[in-house]
């Protein structure tokens, strides 16, 4: 199959690659007023016509050069402070330019003006921090920072989550501060992209990593906005309302209120069209832009959601910051799945499920979240964070499924049985909380380098839960094992885990440090299942072969010795670990027994960063780890919830042993705008926990006796087997294409997994493998014109070693994008989304194809034009559905569900816009600068200030 995206994935590397070979451009500055050299001095070499700016300080010799400049015509600025400007024009050709002595006058008046017009430069590479300048990505003007965070080179969303380098963005931050906690999507939706000024990309470390400079390999994927400082003061946001047919309506805001270090946010939404959260961007609808879920058609199941939410951030006096979040969302959900599942290991040829449920889910959750830091003085810091979540569910469905097979594999013609059927219906109700708290204090000594880090950490888990089903399995191979349930099913599970640590950290040499630390936990848990069979109208009867009481404890302790060298390129870091484990298995019901086990490992680890320069640094990551497993692995009881489909725990489990490589490299060229990052993560798993599933004689099975397991009845348990393996590289290339007024993107990724498993106690691997290639296109022409293309297509190639297996289960998948907003006369504005996804290889009966077009077309009000009525239709085509497929090591799953097809909205927006001492103003995007010194920033590293007027000189 040909792919549309190579012709243009061609054309677009054509150009992008195209550069000459750069020439050395060299100098010398001098003062008239002392007649020396001097040092220090801003010396910009700027591009014409787009004004990309390159800056060096000259050396204590007066001199500087800039090693690899493109043929072109140039302006080059030089600055000192006490000096006038001095600007002169250049043409660089194929030969080295030396411009000699450039002479700097006493006093502030300027020479002969240079006009420079052009783009912003988008952004820079400062060490592992990839910073984007706001101004030169063009968006709308009520746009929200998501909608400016994905037109960044290396930004995506994928399945609803920010992707940012090819990892998960998991925290957004605000100046510094945590914004929304770890909703990384809510955070960026509250916040217009009118008071951002840059965006920074990096990965940050844990609080105790960044004090002490020991990498912990604690790391997040994290976007901090740093905000203008003229919006640093004031209320901003959005409110909107929403009526339509069929009593569609929609009510939500986002107002926030910066005062300096004090910060309020609070939203709220209120809607039955599937939205999950209110955003302050703009969107079909005017302002009812948020997340419909995932899937290929905008999200499974009709969704009524009223949400609420706070977010606080704060400096009490000089020495304590504080920041914290609570978020409240009520949902009801109704969904109908049709579910294809082709079974990957089954000694009946061709095995297929065909499901046909109805669910209604109804979902509160209560999230809390909250940060003190005291730091008392530069030696000292104390942090606390604690955590509270609250979750209820009540779930109603019922299910009819069908199991068929080819019951002459021989025939070449497919010969589709009748295995067996399943009616079911249940009730689940469950209570969950999770209570935590983060302890933390630092404190460097006197005496430099040396530095010490304590920390508590506490977790408690519990859950109850309620299920009653009736189930009713009819076997057509073998009619007398067909079964019917009527059961009650109580769960009870309750968790506390605790860890304490403690650090030392010395300085051994001018680039060196080491560390020594101790830590140790404590994981306890406790299961307990209950199943009630229907007698006497009640359910009264303990069943215990179904029924189980189970505690676990796992008892880790560590001790680690590191060692730091740190220089201007280079950073490397050495560790080793000795664990010593203990796991303790306790069943109380229904036979009484105890399993210990002790671990010992040895963990080690290293990282290194080389900075080839300032704008290009690599990374190597290697680490080891071991995760226990859960209580719900470990205890053996059986679940029936799905009778063809027997699961039950094992206490003869060992932990996982885990070793993980990653190389991140990252480029950004300050002379062509372009954005290069490749990222590599390969990972080996010893004693990995899997599926060990059982198929024939099941009747022998003592956990089964008495349950009468069906024909292609399976019993699945969890084991530890070697050879699992995963790998995955991405790449991600951006750059402007000026003669368009655009940004480019290319991103790459191919991954592969392998995962071993038991079947009839015969071991196989099923292995999958993703090559995936993106492209997109965002605009940078005005704030009147603001689209955004793209296009990603994933080619998935899945096999298994066992016999038998017809292994045509690859599959291709294609989701392109296009959203546009074109403002024109006199506010009235046109928007439009439109989203096509192609599935290649899906079950029959799924249709390939799913096109959603939205689109609306709105008018600003009042002479402010801050309100806007808007007319808005979801799925004009009312072709819109949700197809998912998921791969596992025992089947391949295709979902198509319901979805919220065609709607009409009439929808008013009022953008909230008061800003203390400055007015809201444009976006400052074309810069026309007509000084030599406009936009210098004397405190930048290439502009270092010198501590008194003439300083610096030569003596």
């Amino acid at each position: 199959m040909k792919s549309p995206l190579l012709p243009l994935l061609f054309f677009l590397l054509s150009f992008t690659y195209a550069r000459a070979q750069g020439v050395a451009v060299t100098g010398t500055v001098s003062s008239a007023l002392y007649k020396e050299t001097l040092v220090g001095a801003t010396v910009q070499l700027v591009r014409l016509p787009d004004s990309v700016r390159t800056a060096v300080g000259t050396d204590k010799e007066g001199n500087f050069r800039f090693p690899a400049v493109s043929p072109g015509t140039y302006a080059v600025l030089v600055n000192y402070l006490g000096h006038s400007p001095l600007s002169k024009a250049v043409q660089v050709q194929q030969t080295p330019v030396h411009l000699g002595q450039l002479v700097l006058q006493q006093g502030a008046t300027l020479l002969q003006e240079v006009q420079v017009v052009g783009q912003v430069p988008p952004g820079t590479q400062k060490g592992d921090t990839t910073v984007f300048n706001a101004a030169a990505f063009k968006v709308a003007d009520d746009a929200s920072a998501e909608d400016l965070v994905t037109k960044l080179p290396g930004v995506t969303i994928t399945d609803g989550k920010v992707q940012a380098q090819g990892e998960d963005v998991r925290q957004v931050l605000v100046d510094g501060k945590r914004f929304f906690g770890e909703d990384a999507n809510t955070a960026l939706r509250n916040l217009p992209a009118e008071v951002i000024e840059n965006i920074e990309i990096f990965d940050k470390k844990s609080d105790q990593a960044e004090f002490s400079g020991f990498d912990d390999g604690n790391r997040a994927k994290t976007i901090n906005i740093v905000t203008k400082k003229n919006r640093r003061t004031g209320q901003f946001g959005k409110v909107a309302a929403a009526v339509g047919p069929d009593k569609k309506y929609m009510a939500g805001a986002s107002v926030n209120f910066f005062k300096g270090e004090r910060r309020l946010t609070v939203n709220g939404l209120l809607n039955n069209i599937n939205l999950q959260d209110f955003s302050v961007g703009e969107a079909p609808g005017g302002g009812m832009r948020g997340r419909r879920g995932s899937g290929g058609g905008g999200g499974a199941g009709i969704t009524t959601t009223n949400t609420l939410g706070f977010n606080y951030t704060d400096l009490w006096g000089k020495k304590i910051e504080v920041s914290g979040n609570y978020n409240y969302s009520n949902n009801r959900n109704e969904n109908n799945r049709f579910v294809f599942r082709d079974y990957l290991n089954s000694q009946y040829y061709e095995q297929e499920n065909r499901d046909n449920s109805f669910n209604t889910n109804r979902e509160e959750n209560h999230q809390f979240n909250f940060r003190f830091d005291y730091k008392p003085n530069d030696r000292n810091r104390l942090l606390i964070r604690p955590r509270i979540t609250v979750q209820r569910n009540d779930t109603y469905s019922t299910l009819v499924s069908r199991s068929v097979y080819d019951s002459n594999p021989d025939n070449e013609a497919y010969e589709q049985a009748l295995l067996t059927t399943r009616d079911n219906s249940s009730n689940q109700e469950a209570l969950s909380y999770n209570l935590s708290n983060d302890l933390d204090f630092s404190h460097r000594f006197n005496k430099p380098g040396r530095t010490i880090t304590l920390g508590l950490n506490t977790i408690k888990t519990f859950t109850d839960g309620d299920n009653y089903q009736l189930t009713n399995v009819t076997d057509y191979l073998q009619p007398q094992k067909s079964n019917y349930l009527n059961q009650h099913i109580q769960t009870d599970r309750n968790g506390f885990t605790w860890r304490g640590n403690v650090a030392l950290g010395e300085q051994v040499g001018p680039k060196a440090r080491v560390q020594a630390s101790y830590s140790i936990s404590n994981r306890q848990e406790d299961s307990e299942r209950l199943a009630y069979d229907w007698e006497e109208n009640a359910y009264t009867h303990l069943n215990t072969r179904l029924s189980n009481a189970f505690e676990s404890e796992y008892l880790r302790q560590q001790g680690k010795a590191s060692y730091l060298y740190n220089s201007d390129k280079l950073r490397v870091q050495l560790e080793t670990v000795y664990q010593n484990a203990n796991l303790q298995n306790q069943q109380e019901f229904p036979a009484p027994y105890q399993m210990d086990r002790t671990f010992h490992n040895f963990l080690p680890g290293a990282q290194l960063e080389y900075k080839f320069s300032k704008t290009k640094n690599l990374q190597l990551d290697y680490s080891t780890n071991v995760d226990a497993p859960s209580v719900t692995q470990l205890q053996e009881v059986v679940d029936n919830t799905n009778p063809l489909r027997f699961r039950v725990g094992n206490a003869g489990l060992v932990q996982e042993y885990r070793n993980t490589v990653n190389v991140r490299y990252r480029s950004f060229n300050l002379e062509t705008n372009r954005v290069f990052t490749f990222f590599v993560n390969a990972a080996r798993t010893d004693d990995y926990i899997t599926n060990s599933t059982t198929e024939t004689n099941l009747e022998s099975e003592p956990l089964l006796a008495g349950l009468n397991p069906g024909t292609g009845a399976q019993l699945i348990r969890p084991v530890n087997l070697d050879g699992s393996w995963s790998t995955r590289a991405f790449m991600s290339f951006g750059q402007p294409v000026s003669f368009i007024k655009s940004n480019v993107s290319v991103n790459g990724s191919v991954g592969y997994n392998k995962t071993p498993g038991l079947f009839n106690r015969e071991q196989f691997f099923s292995t999958s493998t993703n090559y995936g290639l993106g492209v997109s296109l965002s605009s940078n022409i005005s704030e009147n014109v603001d689209f955004n293309a793209s296009t990603r297509s994933n080619y998935n190639v899945i096999t298994s070693t066992l016999r038998n297996r017809n292994n045509n289960n690859n599959f291709f998948t294609q989701n392109s994008s296009l959203r546009a907003n074109l403002k024109f006369w006199r506010g009235v504005i046109y928007r439009t989304e439109l989203s096509h996804q192609y599935n290649a290889g899906l079950s029959g009966g799924i249709n390939p194809h799913v096109t959603l077009l939205n689109m609306s077309l709105s008018k600003r009000v009042f002479k402010s034009q801050k309100g806007e009525i808007s007319l808005s239709v979801n799925d004009v085509l009312g072709q819109n559905v949700s197809v998912s497929r998921t791969l596992s090591d025992a089947f391949v799953q295709d979902v198509q569900s319901t979805v919220l097809q065609r709607f009409f909205l009439l929808t008013f927006s009022y953008n909230i816009r008061s800003f203390n001492g400055a007015a809201p103003g444009e976006r400052d995007r074309t810069r026309t600068r007509r000084t030599p010194t406009e936009g210098i920033d004397q405190n930048s590293p290439a502009s270092p200030r010198p501590k008194r007027q003439g300083g610096g000189r030569r003596n």
